[in-house]
């Protein structure tokens, strides 16, 4: 297993600031070729995507992850180059080693690892590999996705090489996650001299006591695996920068991050009928960037939970907490979907790092659901 450590180096040596892929997947397609995989690029927008697939049978197991990384910030803060993949006291630091190398070097050792014990494996092997998740998502896998569901071709079984894992390795699986609604809000008033009051209309205090009412409504009660929904201000801003001018427009951005207990036609609509009760006169735009998905207990978390604990002798928790991922495009065309991956405590910041003796147990927990799901067909 000291395949994953070297591979995991070789990835983060590679630059792949959002969306450069920098070499990463041919690196990776090189691996898969040799294992009988068709590989196939559907590259959009300056955006690199493979799609790679061994085997036409059913069940087809898929694994799905990012090359890119965000970026480094301010290199004098990291105790070692980003770029240079360095061992301190068993951990490895680099960007990406945790989001997400570590994990598609697990992927690619797990797969080889499984081929080699089980060449005439059940089902079939996929991977499905994009550079632009930290990015704008619009030219990655969402455009696999599309290119797939054009020709018919569905995937049974999907896991997302996402860092959920909080305290230890294999402690959390994602089944889900939440969507994302937000609203760009701009109440609108008169502007006026603020000792002539009955000369202009304040928007700020036309618009608290929605506000209020916004903050204090709730919209869902969740369900089984899902919080309630939240409502959030993020941004709010009106005036001149003056202390004697009534503004003319107050703007307020808002955030739903909602479960599937409701619906963003839904929210809209109550946010809407809120509004309108308080007789603001506004102009209200939305962005869904993000729709929730959720993958009940099945086939695919129970050979996640089965394969963690055998290869960490951890319980893995379900959850859906967090922001969004690209699983929420793979829902589309995939029955079962699940993240899982190594520690997140590090992702996105400094020095971020992963344990070297983490990577080999990553491996197995891969190549354990591979042998459940495929290793069992092969023997139907």
């Amino acid at each position: 297993m000291n395949a994953v450590l070297s591979l995991a180096q070789a990835l983060i040596a590679r630059p792949s600031n959002t969306p450069d892929d920098a070499g990463c997947l041919e690196l990776i397609g090189a691996r898969l070729s040799k294992l009988g995989f068709v590989l196939e690029r559907i590259d959009s927008g300056g955006v690199s995507n493979l799609w790679a697939r061994r085997g036409s049978a059913t069940p087809l197991l898929c694994f799905a992850g990012h090359t890119d990384v965000v970026p480094t910030g301010p290199l004098n803060a990291w105790h070692s180059d980003p770029f240079q993949p360095e061992i301190r006291d068993g951990m490895l630091y680099g960007r990406g080693a945790a989001d997400m190398k570590s994990s598609l070097a697990a992927f690619v050792v797990a797969i080889e690892t499984f081929i080699t014990q089980q060449p005439q494996h059940g089902g079939s092997i996929a991977l499905l590999l994009t550079s632009d998740e930290e990015g704008d998502a619009v030219d990655g896998t969402v455009r696999v996705v599309e290119a797939l569901q054009a020709r018919g071709e569905r995937i049974s079984y999907c896991i997302v090489g996402e860092p959920t894992s909080v305290a230890h390795l294999g402690d959390t699986i994602k089944n889900g996650r939440r969507g994302s609604l937000s609203g760009r809000l701009v109440v609108k008033g008169i502007q006026g001299h603020v000792a002539y009051p009955q000369l202009a209309k304040n928007p700020v205090h036309l618009a608290a006591p929605a506000l209020a009412e916004l903050a204090q409504e709730k919209w869902d009660n969740g369900n089984e695996y899902f919080p309630p929904t939240t409502f959030q201000i993020s941004n709010a801003h009106a005036g001149t920068g003056a202390g004697n001018v009534i503004p003319g427009s107050f703007e307020v951005l808002f955030n739903f991050r909602f479960a599937t207990a409701s619906t963003p036609q839904g929210l809209q609509e109550r946010v809407h009928g809120i509004l309108d009760r308080h007789g603001l006169e506004y102009d209200l735009h939305w962005n869904y960037s993000g729709k929730p998905y959720l993958t009940p207990r099945g086939k695919l978390v129970a050979a996640l939970e089965q394969s963690i604990r055998a290869s960490t002798g951890v319980d893995a928790q379900l959850s859906t907490t967090g922001g969004t991922s690209d699983g929420r495009f793979i829902a589309d065309i995939c029955d079962e979907v699940a993240e899982f991956g190594p520690l997140n405590a590090t992702i996105h910041k400094v020095d971020e790092c992963i344990a070297v003796a983490d990577l080999a147990p990553l491996a197995r927990c891969y190549q354990g659901v591979l042998e459940r799901l495929l290793g069992a067909a092969s023997k139907q």
